[in-house]
């Protein structure tokens, strides 16, 4: 088996020492016939640098490391001089520091090519690089530059600083443009897509390729490509779990495959596939990588779960009109890589298309899920582990007393301030709690008899709920009122073939019941 590339984002080290490389140089031809400035956005660990280093090996005239890849024989391997670097190595907590750093950048570019820079600040400095390499080696500049939108990101807390760093980035990438002349191809690549914040107002020629169907695969592996390219990896696993291949490749799809940027191909995160087949367990590798809190705190604080309980749609112009300091929370969720494409369905109001968006896989749900519930319930994450594991244990074994108990200890947790007097802040609560234990979950479900509060399955039992609260002292019976509603309009008949379990779940003043009944 191939050593697997584990954190090595250089291209021409994978290709030397004998790393796997998943052939993605398809995708690089059709960007070279196809225009020279492009802009590509994916979630962090997705490939984004690694692309870019096969680019700057290509430049570079390194055909010998492309041997057996599908532009070998089709490149004419010109050698072209390269600019490529990445903001997350240049200092920039505040805009001085920034200026400073990206100017001593450019010296030390400059000196690759044994060429000095008399301009002082940072964007004379670049345009100056961008001409003295064209005047001495006599060829067009290729310009990659790798996250992009770091600054701003690190910026968003402080509008002053926000703005300033704005500005100097915008002169940078002005250069970029002005410099048409020079240049022979640029790629700009980030986590996130801005367009309100006009980063790019000087630089208007930019292809953004994010959203493109033609480059959906650029990142990440496909189906085809994870079992061509991993199928020693694959039968290996296989072995160890002591299961056929088939079932190891259903549960490594449903963990870390359904990635979509066209709403049709599906690709899955290269970070969680490698560490994968390097550990030979599931885990959320990915999600470990960087905990979201600024997400899960902005998720409550907008009261922004139904966007990850249930697909939401939302207009294309949502993308095209990103502002970092208030992009709405689906878009960020997508942009970040905690939701993706689903599917892609034509407006009849406008020209623009919606996006379908949802949780790609199994790893971004458990995850999420898990720290939504600990945050809302005040619990560490280990310990939302181990009630996943008990409350699990008490719904498939009929364990009402137990279920009520811990719906009691949940609650408990919350702070008062943050109970809100109404239903569905209880259903947005319990179907958090619910995804986190691993059920299939699915809030607010119509039928020709009304609307189920919700329903969950696991394997082959279904679980059909409705939820009562009020703040009565001595109101009539909320719990068996839950009950008979369930009954009465046979929720339960469309679940046919499953184990069924009806739940009452009441919230009365300050106390919680449950009642469980198997038909």
């Amino acid at each position: 088996m191939k050593k697997l590339p584990i954190g090595i984002q250089d291209f021409e080290r994978l290709r030397t020492e004998e790393f796997l490389y998943v052939d993605k140089t398809k995708y690089i031809y059709d960007l070279l016939h196809s225009g020279s400035y492009y802009f590509l956005s994916r979630p962090r660990r997705f490939g984004k640098s690694l692309l870019l280093s096969t680019l700057k090996a290509l430049f570079e005239g390194k055909k010998d490391l492309f041997k057996g890849l599908y532009i070998h024989d089709k490149h004419d391997w010109m050698p072209h001089p390269v600019i490529h670097f990445s903001w997350g190595n240049i200092e920039h907590s505040t805009a001085e520091s920034m200026e400073i750093s990206t100017a001593n950048r450019f010296d030390t570019l400059a000196e690759e090519y044994d060429i000095t820079l008399t301009n002082i600040y940072a964007s004379q400095k670049f345009d100056e690089l961008i001409k003295k390499i064209y005047k001495k080696t006599g060829k067009k500049v290729v310009v990659l530059v790798d996250e992009y939108d770091m600054p701003i990101l690190d910026a968003l807390d402080n509008s002053k600083v926000l703005e300033e760093i704005r500005g100097k980035s915008q002169g940078i990438y002005k250069i970029l443009k002005d410099s048409g002349e020079y240049i022979r191809f640029v790629l700009l690549t980030g986590v996130s897509k801005f367009s309100k914040v006009s980063i790019f107002s000087g630089l208007n020629n930019l292809n953004d390729i994010t959203l493109d169907k033609k480059y959906a695969g650029i990142c990440g592996y496909t189906q085809e490509e994870l079992e061509t390219s991993f199928s020693e990896h694959i039968a290996h696993f296989s072995e160890i779990e002591k299961t056929d291949k088939k079932q190891i490749i259903d549960s490594i799809k449903k963990w870390y495959n359904g990635y979509s940027w066209d709403g049709e191909t599906m690709v899955y995160n290269p970070f969680s596939t490698l560490l994968l087949f390097d550990k030979n367990q599931f885990s959320n590798f990915w999600f470990s990588t960087g905990t979201p809190t600024f997400l899960i705190n902005l998720i409550k604080e907008q009261r922004a779960e139904k966007n990850l309980l249930e697909p939401i749609t939302i207009p294309m112009s949502n993308f095209e009109s990103a502002d970092p300091v208030n992009m709405d929370v689906a878009s960020l969720l997508f942009q970040t890589g905690y939701l993706t494409v689903k599917s892609i369905t034509k407006n009849m109001f406008s020209d623009m298309p919606d996006y379908t968006l949802g949780i790609p896989n199994n790893e971004v749900q458990d995850s999420i899920m898990a720290h939504l519930f600990a945050s809302y319930a005040g619990h560490s994450l280990s310990d939302a582990t181990q009630i996943r594991d008990k409350v699990k244990k008490q719904l498939l074994e009929g364990d009402e007393r137990g279920f009520a108990q811990s719906l009691r200890e949940t609650f408990a947790h919350i702070p008062y301030q943050l109970h809100i007097k109404q239903e569905r802040y209880y259903h947005s609560i319990l179907l958090i709690w619910l995804k986190m234990l691993g059920f299939e979950t699915y809030g607010e479900v119509s039928t020709d008899k009304g609307r189920i509060d919700a329903v969950w399955t696991w394997r082959d039992h279904a679980f059909v709920m409705e939820i009562k609260q009020t703040n009565e002292k001595n109101a009539a019976s909320p719990l068996q009122e839950a009950m008979n509603q369930i009954k009465e309009k046979r929720y339960y008949d469309r679940y046919d073939g499953y184990k069924i379990t009806l739940v009452a779940v009441a919230f009365t003043h300050k106390e919680i019941e449950c009642k469980f009944e198997v038909i």
